[in-house]
């Protein structure tokens, strides 16, 4: 990438800036809101349906089993051959080394809280390094009060923090023991090497770029690596000579992050696992991550990006019109080749999965903010007014649900309530409560010293917007975290099914879904079919199959005794059958 202008004259910079809006956020408040939002929602839950309980599965499986499932990652017995192992070996550590004080769920937890701190870190120094070179700096003033180099570069890695926390689409992955906690806050990482590199081209950190994208390929394959690299290719183009180092560098990148991928390939073909091996089915599952672009892939980008961006995109394009004659400096050219190559592979992937808009986020949300001091005031205070009116509807929404599920009042939310999950007995909590209270007050602080004091700086413009996002994750997460997890919790049918099976060793064959084998595994303490598909003598059908599963003949099932059927409470459109051989 390019670390200076090649013209003789660079174009006139677009930001003029007073030090007066350089008044960056203290240390220990931005390590408190960066708690504020990863906390709530990871204490206090069982593993919730889908990605959630399924990656805690394999976690569990990996914790509680030998070294086969180290290296064949499974959910009891359940292959599963995508994603990469990494996330699901650091999640087991963390289950092995705390579980037995903290139990297996929460334990599990820790990884993705690891993960996000990761992420975090690497968005806020990457923009700073970006920020404090001298082709970002704004333009010096006449009569001085410019603001200082660091100064400078340390407000713009506080904008781009608020920003990627605000960001609508990390929310909820940030939260789950699940691949894509893992995979954005590598990204990110790479993002933070690749600026080192520009810093400082040697070797040293050219292998440490290639054992990131090394650490990235092990977690959701080879496909953002390999675009990666390719961008990378088309970025020493922009350099100034000399040229044939940076593509020896990149050369040795490469050569760290296939070492990675033989290496794992080899203890694979050595060990065998279970008289097999991932790698194949790997690669398979790597290869249908390509694709020609297609009307539906393109449309489910656009659709879901507007809200999963949020509010990084508005800021971004700003950046990007507002810095378009310095587009060949490194602080823009950098963010803005990762957001082109992501935007290539997700028009180019068939699967439409949200793992492909999590990549965004870092280069986003670090190009959202080099426009932060290019907005104009009007701009500001509109995107101010709109999180204030939306957020704060919001939050006062989630509040009124709560009292009408507490007390009947208003009748139709209650009922709607209890519609959504019936049976579930609501209880009042005061710590809860008073928390949740104290956040909603902050919030109303925190509005009021933004509207009245109208500040300069630059992360002004951004503070709402994030602020009103964790209120409303904080309120969810406290006052409504009981209702959820009776809603998404498999624990309660797990354990009234396990009754039924007095021996625990007894093997079980199943079709249901890799979340739901996860949650019963764990909950009821059972021991489902493997990989050498042992004969079982219980069945356990459930009507949504999972595709990994081998498929259950009819006679299989008519000829075994039913001895159970259920379903959850707030999902009737789920039911499971056990049965049991008539042996």
């Amino acid at each position: 990438m390019s670390d200076t202008q090649p013209s003789l004259i660079p174009p006139v910079k677009p930001v003029r800036l007073p030090a007066a809006a350089t008044l960056t956020l203290p240390r220990w408040g931005i390590l408190l809101l960066c708690l504020l939002y990863i906390l709530p929602g990871l204490i206090g839950r069982d593993p919730w349906k889908n990605s959630d309980a399924s990656g805690f599965g394999v976690m569990w499986t990996m914790a509680q089993n030998g070294w086969q499932d180290w290296l064949w990652p499974n959910i009891s017995g359940l292959p599963v051959p995508e994603s990469g192992p990494l996330a699901f070996w650091i999640g087991a550590i963390c289950i092995k080394l705390f579980g037995g004080i903290l139990g297996a769920p929460l334990s599990a937890r820790i990884a993705p809280l690891c993960f996000f701190l990761i992420g975090a870190y690497s968005v806020w120094h990457t923009t700073y390094l970006l920020g404090r070179r001298t082709e970002a700096q704004p333009m010096r003033l006449a009569f001085g009060g410019h603001p200082e180099t660091l100064a400078y570069g340390r407000v713009l890695a506080d904008g781009a923090l608020l920003i990627y926390l605000g960001c609508l689409g990390l929310l909820m992955h940030s939260h789950e023991t699940s691949v894509e906690a893992l995979f954005v806050a590598l990204i990110a990482y790479a993002l933070y090497r690749c600026t080192r590199y520009i810093d400082s081209p040697t070797i040293k950190n050219a292998c440490l770029l290639g054992l990131a994208l090394g650490a990235l390929a092990l977690t959701n394959g080879l496909v953002t690596p390999c675009g990666l690299y390719l961008c990378f290719l088309i970025g020493i183009l922009f350099c100034k000579p000399p040229r044939q180092k940076h593509a020896i560098n990149l050369f040795v990148s490469f050569a760290v992050t296939l070492t990675i991928v033989v290496l794992w390939w080899v203890v694979l073909k050595l060990a065998r696992p279970y008289n097999s091996s991932p790698f194949p089915a790997w690669l398979v599952w790597n290869s249908i991550q390509i694709g020609l672009p297609t009307f539906s892939s393109i449309t489910y980008f656009f659709r879901n990006g507007i809200w999963f961006f949020w509010p990084a995109w508005p800021f971004a394009g700003w950046a990007i019109y507002a810095w378009r004659r310095q587009w060949r400096s490194a602080h823009v050219l950098l963010p803005l080749l990762f957001t082109a190559t992501f935007l290539v592979l997700a028009f180019f992937n068939p699967q439409k999965e949200e793992t492909v808009l999590l990549s965004f986020l870092p280069p986003l949300a670090i190009l959202a903010a080099l426009g932060l001091p290019t907005m104009k005031r009007g701009a500001i205070n509109a995107i101010d007014w709109f999180s204030v009116m939306t957020l704060t509807l919001c939050a006062l929404f989630i509040w009124l649900a709560w009292f009408a599920r507490h007390t009947g009042w208003p009748a139709g939310i209650a009922r709607n309530a209890t519609k959504l999950a019936p049976g579930f007995l609501p209880e009042f909590n005061i710590p809860v409560t008073a928390f949740a209270a104290c956040a909603t007050i902050g919030w109303f602080a925190l509005v009021y010293w933004r509207l009245s004091r109208q500040p300069s700086v630059l992360w002004r413009a951004v503070v709402l917007s994030t602020g009103g996002v964790i209120l409303c994750w904080v309120l969810l997460a406290t006052l409504w975290l009981p209702w959820i997890n009776y809603s998404k919790s498999y624990a309660g049918i797990a354990t009234e099914m396990a009754t039924r099976i007095p021996d625990k060793n007894s093997c079980i064959s199943t079709n249901v879904s890799a979340a739901q084998r996860a949650s019963f595994a764990y909950f009821g303490n059972l021991r489902f079919e493997g990989f050498d598909a042992e004969p079982c003598h219980y069945l356990l059908l459930g009507d949504r199959v999972s595709k990994y599963n081998r498929p259950v003949s009819p006679r299989t099932y008519k000829n075994m005794k039913l001895i159970w059927e259920g379903h959850r409470p707030s999902d009737r459109g789920e039911r499971f059958r056990l049965y049991k051989s008539a042996e």
